[in-house]
């Protein structure tokens, strides 16, 4: 049987990582956030997870990778869909540093976004 709050609880702590991408979370990142998951079944238990992490504080690289794991555990999903359209919203959404810094920031996100995708597809695939 599929955890379906663990599910949640890995999406919130994705947007996390993703949001702090750059180091902070950014009021036009938190604003897409609250957005989008205001109107999701699970919003505010995504929320919730999201806004424990912000107060943790925890290793973005650490946290990246207990989710894929918790994701390839928990095998194909529709709501995977739902994720990704919130990950590029909030990656879409950053702004508010310098050219260099946004430049760095934006591959990043671009790149980790990506790369969550290739996960996604390989889990979607099992």
């Amino acid at each position: 049987m599929k955890d379906t709050d663990k599910l949640y609880e890995a999406f919130g702590e994705l947007i996390y990582v993703v949001a702090m991408a750059d180091g902070e979370i950014q009021p036009e990142e938190l604003q897409v956030i609250e957005k989008r998951l205001a109107d999701h079944t699970w919003g505010e238990d995504i929320k919730w997870s999201f806004d424990y992490e912000v107060k943790k504080g925890r290793d973005l690289e650490d946290l990246y990778k207990k989710v894929v794991y918790y994701c390839e555990e928990h095998g194909p999903e529709e709501e995977y869909a739902f994720l990704m359209e919130v990950l590029e919203e909030v990656a879409a959404s950053h702004g508010g540093t310098s050219d260099e810094e946004q430049g760095v920031s934006n591959n990043f996100v671009k790149d980790l976004t990506k790369k969550f995708k290739a996960d996604l597809e390989r889990i979607n695939q099992a």
